[in-house]
């Protein structure tokens, strides 16, 4: 069974001259593979996941597993909009080397995603893949939000292994924890929420301003799992103004920005995407001088 619980970046795909680099992806890894993380998503969110090409995602995986040790989790997400889709990419994430995916909920046509048919979904994903299946609840993204019964009722199919809710919703954390079962991991998205979702049960969380400080990160999930509370509040709230600004202040541009700040290949955004107003590096500089600063 995968030991789940820790820290993730959700990680950057670089992008130069409209294609991946694959060099500059490499030289990532083998930098965040020097901290405490647990493991990497590759293809999340904050990947631009929805840009990658079938061919290139599959790529990615291969080169991200190259610089991830066995004792490492590699997660890569594979959903899809239709549940053929998901179940074909999936096959491939675990051929190119993901320990587990992590699937978003299908959305084009949210007015008929009921509960009944997410939970359809999902249990034909998890029936079909090799390797274990987290629910991906991101309502900012997708517009539905997958409650804590859905999310409960799914907890107990056997390769369904836990849940990234990024939605930032401390309440809902608690209610999908105190009805799934205790081997079932929940990890949140939001890194301005990690510590009071810690409190109530979440296991860590693949926040996106990990790829940035991922030390930083990984200090409060080890304060939080200490009982160090005095300590890990305060560490929350001088790490919370630049998790807000990477990426809801400025966007996933904004994230590869401050990548490239703190020494890490940022990369171009990939159209439609735009690139950071020039504004946004200073801002961001100061963030990181003020966070590195008071953190030590």
């Amino acid at each position: 069974m995968l030991n789940l619980p820790g820290i993730y970046p959700p990680i950057a795909t670089p992008f130069k001259d409209d294609e991946v680099d694959y060099a500059g992806l490499a030289h990532n890894v083998r930098r965040w593979m020097g901290t405490g993380l647990r493991g990497l998503l590759a293809l999340g969110s904050n990947g631009e996941a929805a840009f990658v090409d079938e061919d290139e995602a599959e790529r990615v995986i291969a080169t991200v597993r190259d610089g991830v040790p066995r004792d490492r989790v590699l997660l890569a997400g594979s959903g899809r909009q239709s549940t053929r889709a998901t179940i074909a990419a999936t096959k491939r994430a675990a051929k190119a080397g993901a320990d587990a995916v992590l699937v978003l909920t299908p959305f084009y046509f949210k007015a008929q995603m009921t509960p009944d048919a997410l939970a359809d979904h999902y249990r034909a994903v998890a029936d079909a893949s090799p390797v274990p299946v987290l629910l991906y609840n991101f309502t900012a993204v997708t517009g539905l939000n997958m409650t804590p019964d859905t999310v409960a009722a799914l907890s107990a199919h056997p390769n369904i292994a836990g849940l990234k809710d990024s939605n930032g919703d401390v309440g809902q954390v608690a209610a999908v924890v105190a009805r799934a079962p205790g081997d079932f991991t929940v990890l949140v998205g939001s890194a301005a929420t990690l510590y009071p979702a810690m409190t109530v049960g979440a296991a860590g969380g693949i926040v996106a301003v990990a790829n940035v400080v991922p030390d930083v990160c990984v200090r409060l999930y080890d304060l939080v799992r200490a009982g160090k509370h005095d300590e890990a509040r305060l560490l929350q709230r001088r790490l919370t103004p630049l998790a807000n600004a990477v990426t809801g202040g400025y966007g996933i541009a904004g994230l590869k920005v401050a990548m490239e700040i703190a020494g890490y290949a940022g990369g171009e955004v990939r159209r439609p995407l735009r690139p950071a107003k020039p504004e946004a590096r200073g801002a961001l500089q100061r963030l990181l001088d003020e966070l590195l600063a008071q953190s030590g």
